[in-house]
């Protein structure tokens, strides 16, 4: 509604505000540490709980720690998690979703067995049976999220790479004499990239989302280290007396999930042309 009462097409209105939003996370992911204007762990009792001031841009938490600062380190460890987990789900549901759509057979039923016992789970609760395994940190949240959102990638794969398998080049390619392998890495995998990077942005933003929650309950980035899920942790009992700690990281998961969503319709848009109004 609003691109249409700006008179621009909703495909070129997504990619330029939600390019714009995601631009402005991966800036303060890279270069938080610089433009923090103090350290986040730095304790300040007398600033405590106060609000927006000269020294503190954004007001300060329960020990006087910066909020503008921790808010930047947090955007640092929401956005590493966030594309590591990415890539991590991806390799491995990339993998196995082309060897279960090419190969077929038992190889295929073996596989899409442990994925949908995987499925039959929600994304969030196996993450938190798996964040039980590895503890709680940083590299244990990468491959909980990561295996927790594979699942998916694995069946959105396969279904690709079945109606792929059956286009001529593939047979052409077995005529020629080349193996199994070197069809699938030529043929196959290339022409899956299109719906694995819209699966892509939009996992960006759940696990943004995901890592936020565990985070929340406890299960995320450990204190004193900044993030956002833990910082709307922490600010629950001082809601009334300071609001401002709870809506700013609250504000910024809000718009950073807007970003990347709008930015996902706009690669789906791009990549399918027929989808472009």
């Amino acid at each position: 509604m609003i691109a249409r009462a700006l008179g621009l097409p909703t495909f070129r209105f997504n990619a330029v505000l939600g390019g714009a939003i995601v631009t402005l996370l991966i800036l303060a992911a890279l270069f938080g540490p610089w433009l923090a204007p103090h350290n986040p762990l730095t304790l300040n009792l007398s600033a405590r709980m106060s609000g927006p001031t000269s020294v503190n841009l954004l007001g300060a938490d329960e020990f006087g720690r910066d909020m503008l600062s921790r808010l930047l380190y947090g955007a640092r460890t929401s956005a590493l998690i966030a594309v590591s987990t990415v890539a991590f789900a991806l390799v491995t549901g990339v993998f196995f979703g082309v060897l279960a759509g090419f190969l077929r057979g038992y190889v295929d039923r073996i596989i899409m067995t442990f994925n949908d016992a995987f499925l039959a789970f929600p994304g969030l609760l196996l993450a938190l049976g798996f964040m039980a395994v590895f503890g709680a940190s940083r590299n244990g949240i990468i491959i909980a999220l990561g295996l927790a959102y594979m699942p998916v990638v694995v069946r959105v794969v396969r279904a690709a790479v079945m109606s792929i398998r059956e286009r001529e080049y593939v047979e052409a390619s077995r005529v020629m004499g080349n193996s199994e392998f070197v069809t699938m890495a030529r043929h196959v995998l290339p022409n899956c990239i299109a719906p694995v990077t819209v699966l892509a942005t939009t996992m960006f933003g759940w696990i943004v989302l995901s890592e936020s929650a565990l985070s929340f309950l406890g299960l995320g980035v450990p204190p004193p280290a900044p993030s956002w899920g833990n910082m709307l942790s922490t600010a629950r009992p001082f809601i009334s007396q300071a609001p401002h700690m709870i809506v700013l990281p609250g504000l910024c998961i809000a718009v950073t999930l807007l970003g990347v969503n709008m930015l996902g319709d706009a690669v789906r848009d791009w990549l399918d042309p027929k989808m472009k109004v």
